[in-house]
């Protein structure tokens, strides 16, 4: 299962921009993450492209069969647009309980570290140089950020154990 949800910060020249994420609840590797001046729907699908690239190799109909995706009952994730594409995907939608952030609390507390780690520390100018720094970020996150509750390992290495065992068996 993958979680996804959305916050928000500043850029000086353009104004309140929306970030959007998509977290893995096993490994708790960030699998996309992404900015946009304009957070809709279409923007919110970019994570879980990044994701469904990056870990299935392609982009294709019903690629991600299998994969769940927790997610609030934003405007955005509620879309006609939005849950079409995931079943296009074969990507299950997984809605969290109404007024229950901790239904969705990987990608919660994922959001909380990227806003202490960056979004509360720097500053940008622009919502392109967000971008870039947030998958520079993204890279640092998951291959340094010890996870307690994997033995103070990191999410990618936590995945690289998971890929070994799996080739193994």
């Amino acid at each position: 299962m993958w979680g996804t949800d959305a916050t928000s910060t500043f850029a000086r020249l353009e104004g309140q921009v929306t970030v959007f994420v998509a977290v893995d609840h096993c490994t708790a590797e960030g699998v996309g993450i992404h900015a946009a001046k304009i957070g809709n729907r279409f923007e919110a699908l970019e994570p879980i492209r990044q994701g469904v690239s990056e870990r299935f190799g392609a982009y294709e109909q019903s690629l991600a069969v299998g994969l769940k995706l927790r997610h609030d009952h934003g405007s955005q994730y509620m879309s006609d647009d939005f849950q079409a594409e995931l079943t296009f995907l074969g990507i299950e939608s997984s809605p969290a309980f109404v007024r229950a952030p901790e239904g969705n609390g990987c990608a919660e507390r994922f959001i909380r570290t990227l806003k202490e780690q960056l979004l509360w520390v720097r500053c940008f100018d622009t919502v392109e140089e967000l971008r870039r720094a947030l998958l520079e970020w993204l890279k640092v996150y998951n291959e340094k950020w010890l996870i307690e509750r994997h033995g103070h390992r990191s999410p990618a290495q936590v995945r690289r154990a998971m890929l070994a065992a799996q080739a193994a068996a």
